[in-house]
């Protein structure tokens, strides 16, 4: 994404979470009533079903199905929701089997354009182009469009540079939240010299495991080649296995797989691989290790009862750039990408597109940050982690671009990457590994 985090009012990058927790599965959504009359014109839809398949599991699923019910209410339709961490390579063998869902939610645009590929994915239909050219920037609109056609209504961002921490353990040991890499080096070796192992770490998945390594070295890319080179590459530009790539896993490295800092509470650097991205922060709430590279939906996996706050149990700082005025910013999102096109998939899709969902949305559980622009901010009771996910979108000496692995062919960014990736950390040489990545590069 070419875009800086200054001009986030023209990208409409907004707060949609709530801030009390999330809803809890016997709880009823507080979602209020909304206006059914759009949903008339897509004609009767009572007792249709429309199958609904994402990556996003519990806990965060109960937001999102709670957050159907005023369609639901409204249409008839009944949305079957359909979890699965193995998402990034089960669909694709739906779509190519014709036993592809009515809708998905594709977590990247390369993947999207390999789905459309397989000419199973419907274009959006008149009411959802309409409603993303309302409540969306250019920017976030283009990353749902495969050769010029449009396909799929973005629905959720998240920003990826963060470190997790636990506030009181700094407090307690005056350290400082690092402004720069190097600061960053040094914490990590003052923390160490205390005999803990400063870092956690977990790149488990399911099918998917590797994924944390490829937002490491994405950040690392950025940090010390800088955007346009980080564009390059994403692009193939440049080749995967070229110096700034080969330098940036490197980087990582020197955290990763550094048996002096890893793996706090967890085991050796080895035990990454077979740890769950979910379960590697939870030491820090019991003190054995300090710090978590993790994205702003961490949020959700933290025990219920944990406070996230400046002031609490846990919280989240910025991954610091070369300098103190170095503010690259990685981040993600998702989009609603449609199968088949019968009125009441049509329908759902039109309220997935609409500020009313991004409002409904943000008063249920969970951590997100949204690129519609009509969400209420003012009536969002968002996180502190919302806030700050916000504030780094918004600094006029941040630069944002889209997760790479994402952008990047799928057999490249949800295939060999991750599967290197996780090679990498069991061991496999930097050289050997960004070498592989290359040869997958589809020709």
């Amino acid at each position: 994404m070419r875009v800086a985090a200054a001009m986030a009012s023209a990208l409409g990058l907004v707060v949609s979470m709530a801030a009390c927790g999330s809803t809890g599965e016997d709880e009823p959504a507080q979602t209020g009533s909304i206006d059914c009359g759009p949903y008339e014109k897509f004609g009767d839809l009572k007792g249709k079903t429309v199958s609904f398949y994402t990556g996003i599991v519990t806990p965060e699923d109960t937001a999102y199905i709670n957050s159907f019910k005023p369609f639901e209410e409204c249409t008839g339709v009944t949305i079957k929701y359909e979890g699965d961490k193995a998402f990034e390579t089960q669909i694709l063998v739906r779509a190519r089997a014709g036993n592809a869902p009515d809708i998905a939610i594709v977590p990247q645009p390369g993947l999207l354009a390999q789905l459309v590929g397989t000419g199973t994915v419907k274009e959006a239909p008149p009411e959802v182009v309409e409603n993303v050219d309302k409540f969306w920037a250019k920017d976030w609109k283009a990353y749902g469009t495969v050769n010029g056609k449009f396909y799929s209504a973005p629905m959720s961002a998240n920003v990826k540079s963060l470190v997790w921490y636990s506030p009181k353990e700094f407090k307690d040991n005056n350290w400082k939240v690092p402004t720069t890499l190097d600061e960053l080096q040094k914490l990590s070796d003052d923390i160490a010299a205390k005999g803990k192992k400063p870092w956690c770490a977990g790149i488990g998945s399911g099918e998917a495991t590797g994924w944390p390594v490829t937002d490491w070295m994405e950040d690392m890319m950025l940090r010390l080649s800088g955007p346009q080179e980080y564009d390059k590459w994403v692009k193939h530009e440049i080749p995967f296995n070229s110096a700034g790539p080969r330098a940036a896993l490197d980087e990582a490295g020197k955290y990763l797989k550094n048996d002096k800092y890893m793996n706090g509470g967890l085991g050796d650097v080895k035990s990454i691989a077979t740890t769950t991205f979910q379960d590697a922060g939870l030491p820090i709430l019991q003190g054995n290790c300090s710090l978590y590279r993790m994205a702003s939906f961490y949020a959700a996996n933290w025990t219920p009862g944990t406070t996230v706050a400046e002031d609490g149990q846990v919280f989240a700082f910025f991954l610091p750039g070369k300098t103190a005025n170095d503010k690259p910013v990685l981040g993600g999102g998702e989009f609603v990408t449609a199968f088949a096109d019968r009125p009441e998939v049509k329908a759902f899709q039109y309220y997935m597109s609409t500020d009313t969902w991004a409002n409904v949305k943000s008063k249920l559980g969970g951590t997100v940050v949204s690129a519609n622009k009509g969400l209420k901010i003012g009536e969002c009771k968002c996180t502190d982690i919302d806030k700050l996910s916000l504030q780094l979108l918004q600094d006029p000496n941040a630069v944002f671009r889209f997760d790479g692995s994402d952008l990047m062919p799928a057999a490249v960014g949800s295939n060999a990457f991750w599967k290197q990736a996780t090679a990498w950390i069991t061991g496999q040489s930097t050289q050997a590994t960004v070498d592989n990545i290359e040869a997958a590069w589809p020709k």
